[in-house]
């Protein structure tokens, strides 16, 4: 089986090109991925007649609780793990080249917002601050490394200091993002309301247990109160994957040319949906070159005509976990 490299990966341009590609990931981890192997086998799919990408079986994302999701003769050069509730299961995500990561995170952060050199990057990731394992925290580390050094850093539970700096942004007219998880960005603007228009306020899903759960309407509205914004954007990941989508407003997602969303029939998960019709969520993500490529995720949602896709909750009995956990 041939070698697939980063520039095909992270240089696709058409439909064509990535259904291309995709195909012959499948077919290489169908062969390579003990796990992905298995449960193909399973299912009596002969991978070699598999001809579209809605043809191919999605591996379920509860295996990654379980299984070493890798293929044969790598070693995890790092170990990604969700974060949950005391005495729930991890998911452990096994990475053998973190550069598929890094080049993930930073071309899709280039495609949707631009140099990270000419921005600031302030975080407010209490609770994954406060834990191992974040694929989050390793991006948002990198990223903060990248933008502007003066004014870009984490703030944890120092709340008065973030309203100084965001002040201090907004005065001196300097490009910024707020990225947070929802309970904190919610905590910070009861206390410290501030009008920055210009800023992004990113947020990442996620009560962890501190407030109750909330439509995302009625979230947004609060913070673009908050904080004086038109819109709220949203990150869309999960420790199973290398890529990321992003929502710049009303809940709307868009992937990176390597990462794809389809979405499948709740009642017959092999059925794939046209567009404009609720199910699950099953995403391709061509980054996860070494592990698994295809998930069948617990997320419920739906793809527009445009190719964007909305989260609209979950599965009844799925975890409570991960960077999106909205329910509308």
């Amino acid at each position: 089986m041939s070698n697939i490299n980063k520039e095909e990966i992270f240089n696709l341009s058409s439909f064509d090109q990535f259904e291309h590609l995709a195909l012959s990931v499948f077919r290489k981890q169908a062969i390579e991925n003990p796990v992905f192997n298995n449960y193909l086998s399973n299912l009596g799919c002969k991978p070699s007649l598999v001809k579209k990408i809605d043809e191919i079986p999605f591996l379920p994302i509860e295996l990654f609780k379980t299984q070493k999701v890798l293929l044969n003769d790598l070693k995890s050069e790092i170990i990604f793990t969700s974060s949950g509730t005391t005495g729930m299961q991890q998911s452990k995500h096994y990475v053998s080249d973190i550069t598929y990561y890094e080049r993930s995170y930073r071309q899709a952060f280039n495609f949707f917002y631009g140099n990270i050199q000419e921005m600031a990057l302030v975080a407010l990731l209490p609770s994954y601050l406060e834990r191992d394992g974040s694929s989050l925290i390793y991006m948002v580390d990198d990223l903060i490394k990248q933008a502007n050094p003066s004014y870009s850093g984490y703030f944890l539970h120092n709340h008065h200091d973030l309203w100084q700096r965001l002040n201090e942004l907004h005065l001196n007219g300097i490009p910024t993002i707020l990225i947070g998880v929802t309970y904190a960005l919610l905590d910070f603007v009861e206390k410290y309301p501030i009008q920055f228009p210009d800023l992004i306020v990113m947020e990442t899903g996620g009560m962890k247990g501190k407030r109750r759960e909330m439509v995302r309407e009625e979230l947004h509205k609060i913070l673009c109160n908050g904080f004086g914004v038109e819109n709220v954007h949203s990150e869309y990941g999960m420790t199973e994957l290398l890529s990321q989508a992003y929502s710049k407003g009303k809940g709307i997602f868009f992937c990176p040319p390597w990462m794809k969303i389809l979405v499948r029939d709740i009642n017959d998960p092999f059925a794939i949906l046209p567009t404009n019709r609720n199910g699950g969520i099953n995403v391709i993500d061509l980054a996860n070159i070494n592990s698994c490529s295809f998930i069948a995720t617990q997320d419920l949602g739906m793809i527009n005509d445009d190719g964007s896709f909305t989260i609209i909750g979950r599965f009844d009995q799925s975890d409570i976990r991960g960077c999106n956990l909205l329910v509308q």
